[in-house]
């Protein structure tokens, strides 16, 4: 299968200023990590209201189609006292195994009637893959010579 590399800054939480842009934007990419099951992230978003729904909508062919993949909410709360964090992951299943894949999602928050999204300043956070080279199972046996 496909290596997935980010084409973005894999944990955007971790620079400086994360949660007054969650606070600017209400909702915003906390990190993300491919896995062998798929790519799996954290939002962060203002908590607003009680009730809110987060999802990650995304594509493999270049929003000829898409899918959207449901976030969790993820206990306990950040410490800040201002946003709750949820977590996804975007199942790629086959269509990641494709010679070279690039995968394009966005956030979606919706809260109390209003819908905020996270598209990477109008960008899309984007992810290449590339195939992986094939490890082979000697390369780290010695060679002896008699």
């Amino acid at each position: 299968p496909a290596l997935l590399e980010p084409l973005f800054p894999p944990q955007p939480g971790a620079s400086p200023g994360f949660v007054e842009r969650v606070r600017q934007h209400k909702v915003r990419l906390e990190w993300v990590r491919a896995e062998p099951a798929g790519l799996r992230g954290a939002v962060r978003v203002l908590n607003l209201a009680y009730e809110k729904v987060v999802s990650v909508r995304y594509t493999l062919d270049g929003w000829a189609s898409c899918a959207e993949a449901p976030a969790a909410y993820q206990p306990p709360a950040p410490p800040d006292g201002i946003t709750d964090r949820f977590a996804f992951l975007l199942p790629l299943g086959a269509a990641a195994a494709a010679a070279e894949p690039t995968l394009e999602f966005a956030v979606r928050y919706r809260v109390a009637g209003a819908e905020y999204w996270d598209n990477n300043e109008g960008k899309n956070y984007r992810l290449r893959g590339r195939q992986r080279i094939p490890q082979d199972p000697d390369s780290s046996a010695w060679i002896h010579f008699i």
